[in-house]
């Protein structure tokens, strides 16, 4: 089992650039490809971007793409996106989530993760 807690959302000018972390408690995180999921009211959780097990492998939604990194210490059981290049599109609440154990992180669908935090609001003013 493992529990997930975002932390780092918040208000940010076009442009500017936020860090979201992720911190998990539990014995297996490092053998969990991560995701981090965005959601705004009305619509289902989107995917942002994946990371595999071991961190080797990364993957993004297009419209993140060169602006979002993520990253993950296995030894401090912590997951990071860092957020450059704002829209006001990218207002969301921001989730972290747990995929398949041993995954490549490429996994799209919110129904292929298991664990999910609380969530994060990211706010981005025009």
């Amino acid at each position: 089992q493992v529990q997930l807690v975002e932390s780092g959302g918040g208000l940010v000018q076009a442009g500017g650039s936020l860090r979201l972390s992720c911190a998990a408690s539990g014995r297996t995180f490092s053998n969990y490809a991560m995701g981090w999921f965005q959601q705004t009211p009305g619509k289902e959780r989107e995917f942002v971007a994946g990371i595999s097990w071991g961190g080797g492998s990364t993957y993004y939604a297009d419209s993140v793409k060169g602006r979002f990194t993520i990253s993950r210490e296995n030894a401090k059981k912590t997951v990071f996106l860092q957020m450059n290049s704002l829209k006001p599109e990218d207002t969301a609440v921001y989730y972290c989530a747990a995929g398949v154990p041993y995954g490549s992180g490429r996994d799209v669908s919110p129904y292929k993760y298991d664990y999910w935090g609380q969530g994060t609001q990211v706010t981005v003013s025009s």
